[in-house]
This record gives C-alpha cells, structure tokens and sequence, in this order.
C-alpha cells in the first residue's frame, strides 16, 4: 500500500491525499511539482529515480487507508 506522504520532502509543501500535485520516485520520497519542475528536474535526490505522478487516493480507500501524518522516519 502506497505510503501517501503528507509533505514535500524538499519545501515542506502540504500534498493532501486526495489532490493531484504530489510526485514520487519509486521509493515513495514525495515531492511537490513546483520543486519536481524546478531545481529536481525529474530526478529524486536521495535515490537518483525517476519522479512520477502520484495517484489521489479518495473516498472509501482514504477512509479505510488514511494517508500518513508525518515526515518519514
């Protein structure tokens, strides 16, 4: 199950997780696109991957599946 990250990694930006705008490589590091379409160009910096659309999550899945509430560890 995708973590849903709450907050861009790189500017603290909140990404709620039913809203478009998140980005995630495929270890799940979560940015905004503003820092996806700027200075990270694409690539995340802590593995070197690919940065991709992140899908919403909505209605019943939120309920049952509630997005995480803090940074990662």
């Amino acid at each position: 199950m995708l973590e849903m990250r709450p907050l861009c990694e790189a500017c603290g930006r909140i990404l709620p997780a039913e809203r478009d705008g998140a980005f995630i490589c495929s270890m799940e590091c979560t940015f905004c696109s503003d820092c996806v379409v700027g200075p990270l160009d694409g690539t995340c910096p802590n593995c070197k991957g690919e940065l991709r659309p992140r899908p919403p999550r909505v209605g019943e899945l939120l309920s049952r599946y509630p997005a995480a509430t803090g940074r990662p560890a």
